[in-house]
This record gives C-alpha cells, sequence and structure tokens, in this order.
C-alpha cells in the first residue's frame, strides 16, 4: 500500500522505517527541505495549504495519514475527498485546539483543569477571579514542548502576562506525577492498550518515559476507559496519545494527541508490536498487534547537543535511534530506550545514559 504522510519529521521516519515489514511505500508532505524522513519515500516540498500541491499528493497514495497534528483542518478535509484520511479530520480538529480538548473532555466526564477562554489581556482578571492564584496559560493552537505557555504564580506575574492571540487559562494543577496512555484502534472499533506509561519533563519537553508505570488497577483502568470514549466519540482509527496528570491518586488528562507520540517511542524495541506499526495496521485495515511491553523499558531523549556516541554505544540494553537533525536548543535530536528483564537492571542502564547525556 502507497501511505502519505503528512509531516516529514521523526514520526513521519519511524512510520516508514515501520511500514518496510508491511511491505508499504510511502509519500511525505513537509514543508522543510531537510525533512528528517525525506530518504525513507518520495518528499513532496512545500505549503499543506496548496491545493495543487495535495492534489499531487492525494493522486500518489492510497490512504493519508499525519505525523503532527498542526496541519490545517481545511486541507485535511480537501484531502478526505480525494482519497481516506485517517484519523479524520475532526480528531485533528479537536487534537490541535486547547479549547476543543477541554470542551470534549467535559462532554465524555473526562476530569480535567478548569479553564478560561482567552482573546486578549483584558480577559486576564476574569480568568484569575474563576481560576484562582495560580494558573497557566497557553496558545490554544501550535503549542508543544512549553512553547506557546506562561505560567501565572503571582501578581506581578499576572501584570507581565500577554495574550497575543487566542489562547486558554488552565487552573494550575499540583501534581504527583505525569502518565500517558497510547492505544490503537481499529476501523470495526477494536482497540488495544499500551502500559501506562511515567513521564517526566524538563523545561516543557519530555526527557524520560519509564514502562510500564507503577500504577493501581483503578489509575490503569481509568486510563483505559477515558482513551476509549475519547476514542469512539471521534471514531478513530489509528494511534492516540492522552497525557495525563496524578493528583491524589486520581487522574486528569491533560493533552490529547491524535498521532504517534514521544513517549510511545519505547514501543520500537520494547514491545511486541511497536506504536508505529500498530498506527499502520489500522489505517491499512490489517489486524492489530500485540501491544504487550517485552520487559521494563524506558526511553530518554536526547535533546539540543548530540552526546558522545561512543560512549552511549558501550552501554548494554540499549538502543540509539538519531534523528538526522541539526542541533539546536530545546530541539529534539533523538532517543535512547532501555528494555532489560529486571527492573533494576533497567534503572541502572537509565543512570549509565542520564551520565552521557549529562555531559553532552
Amino acid at each position: 500500500m502507497k501511505i502519505g504522510i503528512l509531516g516529514g519529521g521523526q514520526l513521519g521516519q519511524m512510520l516508514a522505517l515501520a511500514g518496510k515489514s508491511l511491505g508499504h511505500t510511502f509519500v511525505f508532505l513537509d514543508p522543510a527541505p531537510d525533512a528528517p524522513a525525506r530518504a525513507q519515500g518520495l518528499h513532496l516540498c512545500g505549503s499543506y495549504e496548496d491545493p495543487k500541491l495535495l492534489t499531487e499528493f492525494a493522486e500518489l497514495v492510497d490512504v493519508i495519514s499525519c505525523e503532527f497534528e498542526n496541519v490545517p483542518t481545511q486541507s485535511l478535509k480537501f484531502l478526505a475527498k480525494l482519497k481516506p484520511v485517517l484519523p479524520n479530520p475532526d480528531a485533528f480538529t479537536v487534537g490541535r485546539n486547547r479549547v476543543n480538548e477541554k470542551l470534549l473532555f467535559a462532554k465524555l466526564g473526562i476530569p480535567a483543569a478548569d479553564f478560561f477562554e482567552l482573546s486578549s489581556n483584558f480577559d486576564l482578571p476574569r480568568a484569575a477571579a474563576k481560576l484562582g492564584d495560580k494558573f497557566v496559560i497557553k496558545t490554544c493552537e501550535f503549542g508543544y514542548d512549553g512553547k506557546g505557555q506562561q505560567v501565572v504564580k503571582s501578581a506581578n506575574d499576572l501584570k507581565a502576562a500577554q495574550i497575543t492571540g487566542p489562547s486558554i487559562a488552565e487552573k494550575f494543577i499540583e501534581f504527583t506525577r505525569e502518565l500517558s496512555q497510547i492505544a490503537v484502534r481499529a476501523e470495526g472499533g477494536e482497540m488495544k492498550f499500551y502500559p501506562l506509561v511515567e513521564n517526566i519533563h524538563t523545561e516543557g519537553i519530555l526527557f524520560k518515559t519509564t514502562v510500564p508505570a507503577n500504577v493501581s488497577k483503578t489509575q490503569d483502568d481509568s486510563a483505559q476507559q477515558y482513551v476509549r470514549a475519547i476514542a469512539e466519540s471521534l471514531n478513530y482509527v489509528g494511534v492516540l496519545a492522552l497525557e495525563m496528570f496524578e493528583v491524589q491518586g486520581k487522574l486528569y488528562a491533560n493533552e490529547l494527541a491524535p498521532r504517534v507520540h514521544n513517549t510511545g517511542h519505547w514501543s520500537i524495541e520494547g514491545a511486541k508490536t511497536s506504536q508505529f506499526e500498530n498506527h499502520l495496521r489500522a489505517i491499512s485495515d490489517l489486524p492489530l498487534g500485540d501491544t504487550e511491553a517485552i520487559g521494563f523499558c524506558a526511553m530518554l531523549n536526547i535533546i539540543g547537543k548530540h552526546p558522545d556516541l561512543k560512549a552511549l554505544k558501550k552501554i548494554n540494553s540499549s538502543f540509539i535511534h538519531l534523528y538526522g537533525k541539526q542541533e539546536r536548543p530545546g530541539r529534539k535530536l533523538g532517543h535512547v530506550t532501555v528494555v532489560t528483564q529486571l527492573q533494576s537492571e533497567c534503572t541502572a542502564v537509565v543512570e549509565q545514559i542520564k551520565q552521557v547525556l549529562r555531559n553532552e
């Protein structure tokens, strides 16, 4: 099958690598001439809003998907008239906009932080009156890895805050830890769930994911219940991720990602079927693969600068993935996965990797 991917970053790259064993070929549409996925298929370089290029793209493929949620909704709807777009455009309309996410969570009865819509600085006093002294301002769209966020914890923070476009104020949650649930849903409605994982962020950017998270059955059931409700409400097909906060044992939804996700990268080596292969299986109407972890796993992102690769390669039970990107502060350049059969061994290997990354 010929699969079209909107976006040619590392997620597109990993989708293509996973698709080779399934016999798929790939076409990427991405405006960046140096898109990491360009070596894994045909790269159409241009705007996501160019009708001529979108038409050419659709004519080359059998089914279309996205590696990130910020493709314009109108472009997705245009493409959906030409070829199947999976997940459907409605899923991206929700996943790319924080207000839409919060409204869906509320509709489905999924716990989430209280929020207030912002259109200008004049809305900030009303947001503070509703949410209290501590809240987080986030742009409604195009915010990721901590970008487009301002934390308000004092009157001075409130005075300094600047609203530059449609934004949302979310009540500040004093959480114990961050968790995420990744699942995959087939066209017929079958769903499979990866283990719930625990995440640690540094300056808003994911640094480490640990698999499986140490959670109760109630938490595990809640996470799956939330994701199932979201997927069914959107008639979703493909891999879906939900990031959550744990507060006094209860899970609160934070963000929805209608795509393969950074907190699932461990699955390439650590699960019987990776999130990337399962996404492709779902959108190409193949049976879903087993999502079980094959051991204790962890994933650490390489951020900003490339580490001493020679030192990393000496660490047993680890797998290095580089994305072919130029160094830049805050940029994800690659990741390292750890897979072991003993939890203590996994922890020890992670510490070795962290030591190398600290000496970038």
